[in-house]
């Protein structure tokens, strides 16, 4: 009778009837999954792992149960099909690219995200041909052989730099008496993200750390010399203490900026709900920053294109934009003797959607290979001519982080010879859109 059923509904019908009976099973595996992530503290990958192996263990014992209480002599011949099927269902919708192989490291089975790994894997062939990583290779023979699950890492430059975490356990098929029931499953988790995080912050805190070393040694050999030889000159006090007062106020604005970055950073998803003008602003930080435009005999034009452009935003934040962008025109190209701020809406034919705010300089610009890193931290053209200008590094990273939460856009325009323009596009408010369309 079950071998006409076979026959009449194919095999993967009889299938998923099985599969549908070990449903408590599933549940289990999956309570084995939670356990391992929150009790026993495994990473996701591990713990996969571990649902992957109960989750077949499962399936294969109802696929076997099934056919010794219901199927004829010659329903075995089907079995192999089943426990393909049974083993496809199981790691086709893990997360991560998992490969079920033989003990003799013959590809089983493996799901869609293998092949963004390894285009070239292929079923019934050695999954050296597919992977030429020789610590996971020699991990999978010596879990093939010692039944412990083994865990490695490799690195992969092609086609791009990433880091992988190979997690290889023993999978044991129910009849495991035969050796073809003892397979081995290989789980890879993406590590990238997390390396590159690691760089990162690296990165930052020798960069910091470099920042805040140099104006601590300045201060340091200066109180020693107060202390010392300087105790009674009152002339070499006076000129040592100013030098000490801009170092300390250096200091203060590195800090400052560290703790805005960081600020901002926490709540770079969230997307501000208060609008602002930012004709008001950007005139505001122009009229803030005129003493300096005058100590370094600059003159600063606005052309007014639009007499208001309401944007969503935080109004603090976005003035700590403009105050970087024209200060740092008013400090690094001073030669220029002119600031232009230009403020105006996008030019379309229909509806406007942008307010654009440019700052134009006439100094003596950028070169092309440094506009892509400038708003990298603590990245800098000129570092002498930074640190003498009072520049702490982070000034064009805290503009570029503003206007990613604003889900705005910083542009940059420069060569040689011929200054630089720096242009802000922020999304209007609808309110503006909706006035503007009038």
């Amino acid at each position: 009778m079950a071998v006409e059923e076979y026959r009449r509904d194919g095999t993967a019908a009889a299938a998923l009837r099985r599969f549908r009976r070990a449903g408590p099973a599933l549940l289990t595996a999956a309570l084995v999954f939670v356990g391992l992530v929150q009790v026993a503290g495994l990473g996701v990958g591990p713990a996969l792992v571990g649902f992957a192996a109960v989750a077949l263990a499962a399936l294969m014992r109802e696929l076997s149960l099934g056919s010794s209480s219901e199927a004829p002599p010659d329903a075995g011949r089907l079995m192999p099909a089943l426990v393909d099927r049974a083993v496809e269902a199981v790691v086709s919708d893990l997360p991560d690219p998992t490969i079920v192989l033989t003990l003799e490291s013959i590809v089983v089975a493996f799901n869609d995200r293998v092949q963004e790994l390894t285009p070239g894997i292929l079923r019934g062939e050695p999954i050296s041909f597919a992977l030429r990583v020789p610590n996971v290779l020699e991990a999978i023979r010596t879990v093939a052989a010692s039944r412990q699950m083994r865990r490695t890492e490799f690195f992969q430059r092609v086609p791009t730099d990433r880091w992988w975490e190979a997690t290889i356990a023993p999978l044991v098929l129910p009849g495991g008496a035969s050796p073809d029931r003892h397979l081995v499953l290989l789980a890879l988790r993406d590590l990238t993200p997390l390396r590159r995080v690691e760089e990162m912050r690296a990165d930052f805190v020798a960069n910091a750390s470099h920042e805040l070393r140099t104006p601590l040694a300045s201060l340091s050999g200066f109180i020693e010399t107060l202390q010392g030889p300087a105790r009674n000159d009152a002339t070499a006090r006076d000129r040592f203490l100013a030098i000490m007062k801009e170092q300390a106020t250096r200091m203060a604005r590195l800090i400052d900026d560290l703790l805005s970055l960081s600020r901002i950073e926490q709540k770079a998803h969230i997307h501000p709900d208060n609008t602002t003008d930012l004709v008001e602003i950007v005139h505001e930080v122009a009229d803030g920053l005129s003493p300096l435009a005058r100590e370094r005999d600059v003159e600063i034009k606005i052309a007014d294109k639009a007499s208001s452009l309401v944007v969503s935003g935080d109004r603090d934040e976005l003035i700590r934009v403009f105050e970087n962008l024209i200060e740092n025109a008013l400090k690094y190209a001073a030669s220029g003797k002119r600031v232009d701020i230009t403020l105006a809406r996008e030019p379309a034919a229909g509806e406007a959607r942008d307010a654009i705010v440019s700052v134009r300089d006439y100094g003596p610009g950028i070169a092309p290979e440094h506009l892509p890193r400038l708003t990298e931290r603590f990245y800098r053209v000129d570092v002498g001519e930074s640190r003498a200008q009072g520049g702490t590094g982070l000034g064009l990273a805290l503009v570029k982080h503003i206007l990613n939460r604003h889900r705005g856009r910083l542009m940059i325009e420069s060569a040689p010879g011929s200054g630089a323009n720096f242009s802000v596009r922020l999304p209007l408010s609808r309110l503006e859109k909706a006035l503007y369309a009038k």
